[in-house]
């Protein structure tokens, strides 16, 4: 029975290579894939674009293009991204660039258009068109400013392009499995209504999308037992029934068992009996992990439901500013201190009547991360961070805020230790709604350029 193998590499914008680079040389894998995308990163690189109209994709693809290509030159690994973010083509003029400057040549690049649905949104509302929010069901403000507003496309474009012989696939939004179902699809050549085996193909990316995840990376059970040098990316062997098995490549850190799969199968999960993606509804529920090997997981029975008939658009709006502040007291009484510091803080704000939709106080050390659920330290903790975030739409008023802090050294609690202020940015809301598939998909295209031999 035919199998192959695919490899993750980067999990997210800015995650590290090292992972995806010992699979190269050592994973003996068919593909490597990426899922480079968030909301966040969304934002991120929308408002690179908009500084720049050849940004938009993630800045270190370049990097990852270096250390990658030559694979995918020397052993016919193929590289699945959605690195483009919200400029693909800009992406595509990259990675040739790269791979011009490493001297490689006559690989084929496809590009995949279409996620981007910003210039259609006058015409949707002109036609009537719903773009109600997906769970409030509040009506669409066209009065916002917009940044990006992009749809989740599926994993048939990619198929395509593979179908036509690109070594290199590159998107934008797409959905975070896609890049992982796309090999399976197009080596088995599995139909659009077999959905078993395409749920399989999106359990198999889910597991992969998150790079270390799924070998020790995050892993809330026996951590301190996991060797966390040189962590390998999980690796899966797939075959045309959809069963495959998750392993690492050998000599790898990390750890590939049965709770670090299964914790990752759980991540993001809200219905396990009906995940929906753009091309399957899968089944998670009866889903079987069984430890076939040290460090090798077998995932089967999975069950797939036919395709939602709309897609998932999500949109970013700007929504104002934030400043944030940082400042320290130690013993005796950290925590006393920092409350008090905020207080004053607070009373200022009011006083000098700065604007502020929310003001916001955290403690280091006690609150900032388990919030209402911490308990009050006691006395005999060494030090305490206040941190001090207001939100707002007025930028010049929140600046007024961080000024309020550096007297407090002489004119507040004892034993102000340490001042961070952190730039005021630009908050974005995001806002996401249904759109018929039946709209979206027609403008979906695919580009394709090969890699010509530079003449010297």
């Amino acid at each position: 029975m035919k199998k192959i193998r695919i490899g993750a590499a980067q999990g997210f914008y800015g995650d590290t290579i090292e992972g995806a680079l010992y699979t190269a040389k050592y994973g003996d894998v068919d593909y490597l894939c990426f899922d480079c995308l968030a909301e966040l990163t969304m934002a991120i690189l929308a408002k690179d674009k908009a500084k720049d109209d050849q940004s938009g994709y993630t800045k270190d693809l370049s990097n990852t293009m270096k250390a990658l290509l030559p694979f995918v030159k020397e052993k016919g690994i193929k590289l699945l991204t959605n690195a483009g973010g919200v400029n693909p083509m800009a992406a595509k003029d990259e990675i040739i660039r790269v791979a011009k400057s490493l001297g490689i040549s006559e690989l084929k690049v496809a590009v995949i258009t279409g996620d981007d649905v910003m210039p259609n949104l006058p015409q949707w509302q002109q036609q009537g068109i719903s773009l109600a929010h997906i769970d409030s069901g509040e009506v669409f403000n066209a009065e916002r400013e917009y940044l990006f507003a992009n749809a989740y496309l599926g994993v048939w474009p990619i198929v395509e392009a593979l179908q036509q012989g690109a070594d290199i696939v590159i998107t934008g939004r797409t959905t975070d499995s896609a890049q992982f179902l796309a090999p399976a699809a197009f080596e088995f050549g599995w139909k659009k209504d077999q959905w078993n085996q395409l749920a399989h193909g999106i359990v198999m990316g889910h597991l992969l999308e998150c790079s270390a995840q799924s070998t020790g990376g995050n892993y809330s059970g026996n951590w301190e037992e996991i060797d966390f040098n040189q962590i390998g990316y999980p690796i899966a062997e797939i075959d045309e029934t959809g069963t495959f098995v998750v392993s690492k490549a050998d000599g790898s850190g990390g750890l590939v068992s049965f709770d670090t799969v299964r914790e990752q199968l759980l991540y993001e999960i809200h219905d396990p009996a009906n995940y929906i993606t753009p091309d399957v509804v899968a089944d998670l529920s009866h889903v079987q992990l069984e430890e076939v090997a040290k460090n090798e997981i077998r995932v089967s029975n999975v069950f797939g439901k036919p395709a939602p008939e709309r897609l998932k658009v999500v949109m970013g709006y700007t929504n104002g500013y934030m400043i944030q502040t940082l400042i320290g007291y130690s013993w005796p009484h950290a925590f006393n201190k920092a409350r008090r510091a905020a207080q004053i803080i607070e009373q200022q704000v009011r006083d000098k009547k700065i604007p502020v939709d929310e003001l916001h106080f955290d403690y280091l050390g006690y609150n900032s991360l388990h919030g209402p659920l911490a308990t009050p330290p006691d006395d005999s903790i060494n030090e305490i961070y206040l941190r001090l975030v207001a939100r707002g739409n007025d930028k010049r008023m929140l600046n007024l805020i961080p000024r309020l802090v550096p007297p407090l050294a002489l004119n507040g609690p004892p034993s102000l230790g340490g001042l961070i202020n952190l730039a005021p940015r630009q908050l974005l809301g995001m806002w996401a709604t249904l759109v018929d598939r039946t709209i979206i998909e027609p403008q979906v295209e695919i580009h394709f350029e090969t890699i010509a031999q530079e003449v010297s």
